[in-house]
C-alpha cells in the first residue's frame, strides 16, 4: 500500500514537473514572437561580391548595403627580353596593362587608342613570325643531319636523335625570329 501511494505521488509529481516546463516554454516562445521593442528587418540579397550591416534599435535600423558592384582592376605585366642580332644588343622591354571587372569581362578600351597596333608593330610580329619559321627549318634540318651519330647509342639513340632535332628546332626559330627582328630594326 505504501508503494503504490508513493509511486503514484512520484508520478503525479512527474506530470505536474513536465506541464509546467512545456508551459513555461510555449510561454517564452510566445514571448519571443511578440517582442516589438526590436524592428524586424528585410534582409538583401547577397552573393560573393555583395555584403550588408543592420544596426538596430529600439528607434528604427540603418542597413548598409554593398552591392554587387563590378569594380574594376587592372593588370599590369611587365616582359622582358634579350633584344638585337643574336641576343647582342641590349634588352627589349615591353609593358602590357589590362583592365578586367570581377567576372574577367575586359574592358574593351573605349575611344583610347591604347592596345592598337601600329605598323611597326605589326612589320614585327610578320618579321619574327617569318624568321622563326625559316629558323626553325634550318635548325632542325642542321640537327638531323647528326641524327644517324645518335641513333648508334644503345637503347636511347632514337629518343636522343628526336630529342636533338627537336632542340635544333626551337634553338634555330628562336635565332632567326631574333635575326628578322634584329633586321627589321624592332
Amino acid at each position: 500500500m505504501l508503494r503504490s501511494v508513493l509511486k503514484n505521488t512520484a508520478i503525479g509529481l512527474g506530470v505536474v514537473v513536465a506541464v509546467a516546463h512545456i508551459g513555461a516554454f510555449g510561454h517564452l516562445m510566445q514571448r519571443e514572437q511578440t517582442r516589438t521593442d526590436v524592428p524586424q528587418v528585410p534582409l538583401p540579397p547577397v552573393n560573393d561580391y555583395s555584403s550588408y550591416r543592420i544596426t538596430a534599435t529600439r528607434d528604427g535600423y540603418v542597413v548598409e548595403y554593398i552591392g554587387n558592384d563590378p569594380r574594376v582592376m587592372t593588370d599590369e605585366a611587365i616582359d622582358e627580353r634579350n633584344g638585337g642580332f643574336l641576343g647582342f644588343g641590349g634588352n627589349r622591354t615591353s609593358q602590357r596593362s589590362t583592365e578586367y571587372t570581377q567576372d574577367s569581362a575586359r574592358n574593351q578600351g573605349g575611344q583610347s587608342d591604347e592596345g592598337k597596333l601600329t605598323a611597326q608593330d605589326i612589320a614585327c610580329i610578320e618579321a619574327g613570325g617569318g624568321g622563326r619559321s625559316s629558323g626553325a627549318i634550318v635548325g632542325g634540318s642542321v640537327a638531323a643531319a647528326a641524327a644517324p651519330s645518335l641513333i648508334a647509342i644503345p637503347y636511347v639513340g632514337w629518343l636522343a636523335a628526336g630529342w636533338a632535332t627537336m632542340l635544333g628546332t626551337d634553338i634555330g626559330g628562336d635565332i632567326g625570329s631574333s635575326t628578322a627582328q634584329f633586321i627589321q630594326g624592332c
